[in-house]
Protein backbone atom coordinates (compact mmCIF):
# COMPACT_ATOMS: atom_id res chain seq x y z
CA UNK A 1 0.00 0.00 0.00
CA UNK A 2 1.12 3.39 -1.15
CA UNK A 3 0.78 6.19 1.39
CA UNK A 4 0.70 9.95 0.71
CA UNK A 5 3.70 10.22 2.92
CA UNK A 6 5.42 7.89 0.89
CA UNK A 7 5.29 10.16 -2.25
CA UNK A 8 5.95 14.35 -2.17
CA UNK A 9 2.88 15.53 0.13
CA UNK A 10 2.66 18.17 2.50
CA UNK A 11 1.91 18.09 6.30
CA UNK A 12 -1.59 17.35 5.94
CA UNK A 13 -1.09 14.64 3.61
CA UNK A 14 -2.15 16.49 0.29
CA UNK A 15 0.10 14.96 -2.49
CA UNK A 16 2.20 18.12 -4.36
CA UNK A 17 2.22 16.04 -7.56
CA UNK A 18 6.15 15.75 -8.19
CA UNK A 19 6.38 13.46 -10.79
CA UNK A 20 10.42 12.94 -10.51
CA UNK A 21 10.41 12.58 -6.75
CA UNK A 22 6.67 10.42 -6.89
CA UNK A 23 8.52 8.04 -9.21
CA UNK A 24 11.67 7.80 -7.40
CA UNK A 25 9.77 6.98 -4.08
CA UNK A 26 7.45 3.97 -6.24
CA UNK A 27 10.75 2.58 -7.46
CA UNK A 28 11.38 2.42 -3.75
CA UNK A 29 8.76 0.81 -2.52
CA UNK A 30 8.47 -1.58 -5.52
CA UNK A 31 12.44 -2.93 -5.37
CA UNK A 32 11.71 -3.40 -1.68
CA UNK A 33 8.67 -6.10 -2.70
CA UNK A 34 10.60 -7.20 -5.18
CA UNK A 35 13.68 -8.09 -3.35
CA UNK A 36 11.64 -10.44 -1.03
CA UNK A 37 10.62 -12.25 -4.32
CA UNK A 38 14.09 -12.24 -5.38
CA UNK A 39 15.36 -13.78 -1.98
CA UNK A 40 12.43 -16.22 -1.42
CA UNK A 41 13.46 -17.58 -5.54
CA UNK A 42 16.87 -17.54 -4.78
CA UNK A 43 16.60 -19.57 -1.60
CA UNK A 44 13.92 -21.87 -3.61
CA UNK A 45 16.41 -22.55 -5.93
CA UNK A 46 19.06 -23.19 -3.53
CA UNK A 47 17.06 -26.07 -1.67
CA UNK A 48 16.10 -27.75 -3.95
CA UNK A 49 19.35 -27.83 -5.38
CA UNK A 50 20.67 -29.36 -1.99
CA UNK A 51 18.03 -31.73 -2.08
CA UNK A 52 14.92 -29.86 -0.47
CA UNK A 53 11.44 -30.26 -1.98
CA UNK A 54 9.09 -27.19 -1.44
CA UNK A 55 5.93 -27.87 -0.02
CA UNK A 56 3.16 -26.38 0.48
CA UNK A 57 3.04 -24.32 3.91
CA UNK A 58 1.17 -25.87 6.72
CA UNK A 59 0.60 -21.47 7.91
CA UNK A 60 -0.09 -19.81 5.10
CA UNK A 61 1.68 -16.69 6.03
CA UNK A 62 5.32 -18.68 6.12
CA UNK A 63 7.41 -17.30 3.21
CA UNK A 64 8.32 -20.96 2.37
CA UNK A 65 8.51 -24.28 3.39
CA UNK A 66 10.56 -27.46 2.55
CA UNK A 67 11.27 -30.96 3.34
CA UNK A 68 13.57 -33.58 3.02
CA UNK A 69 13.89 -37.23 4.27
CA UNK A 70 12.38 -36.59 7.72
CA UNK A 71 13.66 -33.54 8.01
CA UNK A 72 11.21 -30.04 7.78
CA UNK A 73 12.76 -26.20 6.71
CA UNK A 74 10.50 -23.55 7.91
CA UNK A 75 11.20 -20.34 6.52
CA UNK A 76 10.83 -16.51 6.80
CA UNK A 77 12.48 -14.26 4.23
CA UNK A 78 13.18 -10.75 4.05
CA UNK A 79 14.18 -8.25 1.16
CA UNK A 80 16.29 -5.17 1.34
CA UNK A 81 14.43 -2.83 3.67
CA UNK A 82 15.63 0.67 5.69
CA UNK A 83 15.20 -0.96 8.80
CA UNK A 84 16.53 -3.72 9.06
CA UNK A 85 16.88 -3.84 12.95
CA UNK A 86 13.11 -3.47 13.56
CA UNK A 87 12.67 -5.82 10.32
CA UNK A 88 14.69 -8.83 12.04
CA UNK A 89 13.13 -8.56 15.25
CA UNK A 90 9.36 -8.55 13.24
CA UNK A 91 10.87 -11.93 11.37
CA UNK A 92 12.00 -13.46 14.38
CA UNK A 93 8.87 -12.96 15.91
CA UNK A 94 6.79 -14.62 12.63
CA UNK A 95 9.38 -17.30 13.21
CA UNK A 96 8.51 -17.93 16.92
CA UNK A 97 4.49 -17.92 16.25
CA UNK A 98 5.07 -20.36 13.52
CA UNK A 99 7.20 -22.94 16.36
CA UNK A 100 4.52 -25.33 16.50
CA UNK A 101 6.69 -28.46 15.55
CA UNK A 102 8.18 -30.20 18.83
CA UNK A 103 10.66 -32.40 16.71
CA UNK A 104 14.44 -31.83 16.21
CA UNK A 105 14.08 -32.61 12.93
CA UNK A 106 12.22 -29.23 12.21
CA UNK A 107 14.26 -26.73 11.69
CA UNK A 108 13.34 -22.47 11.11
CA UNK A 109 15.19 -20.69 8.81
CA UNK A 110 15.93 -16.68 8.61
CA UNK A 111 16.46 -15.76 5.18
CA UNK A 112 17.92 -12.24 4.22
CA UNK A 113 19.77 -10.14 2.01
CA UNK A 114 22.92 -9.38 3.09
CA UNK A 115 22.55 -6.07 4.06
CA UNK A 116 20.36 -7.28 6.49
CA UNK A 117 22.80 -9.75 7.85
CA UNK A 118 24.25 -7.67 11.12
CA UNK A 119 20.88 -7.22 11.44
CA UNK A 120 20.15 -10.88 11.77
CA UNK A 121 22.67 -11.99 13.70
CA UNK A 122 21.91 -9.78 16.89
CA UNK A 123 20.37 -12.65 18.17
CA UNK A 124 23.01 -14.83 20.02
CA UNK A 125 24.19 -17.73 18.49
CA UNK A 126 23.18 -19.96 21.60
CA UNK A 127 19.89 -18.56 21.78
CA UNK A 128 19.43 -19.29 17.95
CA UNK A 129 20.72 -22.92 18.34
CA UNK A 130 18.55 -23.14 21.55
CA UNK A 131 15.68 -22.67 18.99
CA UNK A 132 16.35 -24.48 15.85
CA UNK A 133 16.82 -21.33 13.98
CA UNK A 134 19.09 -21.37 11.33
CA UNK A 135 19.81 -17.99 9.30
CA UNK A 136 20.85 -17.71 5.84
CA UNK A 137 22.19 -15.19 3.81
CA UNK A 138 21.52 -14.07 -0.05
CA UNK A 139 23.67 -12.20 -2.27
CA UNK A 140 23.10 -9.49 -4.33
CA UNK A 141 24.86 -11.68 -6.69
CA UNK A 142 22.08 -14.80 -5.88
CA UNK A 143 24.24 -16.81 -3.99
CA UNK A 144 23.21 -18.40 -0.55
CA UNK A 145 25.40 -18.67 2.29
CA UNK A 146 24.51 -21.00 5.69
CA UNK A 147 25.47 -18.03 8.21
CA UNK A 148 27.52 -20.18 11.11
CA UNK A 149 26.08 -20.80 14.51
CA UNK A 150 28.51 -20.00 16.71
Amino acid sequence: MVRPADLDADGRGRLRRNREADLVALKTLLALRSDEERVVDTFRTWLLAEGWTPVDPTDRWTDLEAVRGKERLICEAKGRTSEKGIDADVAYGQLLRRMTYQEPRTRYALVVPSSSVRAVTRVPAHVRELLRIDLYEVTDDDLVLRLSSV
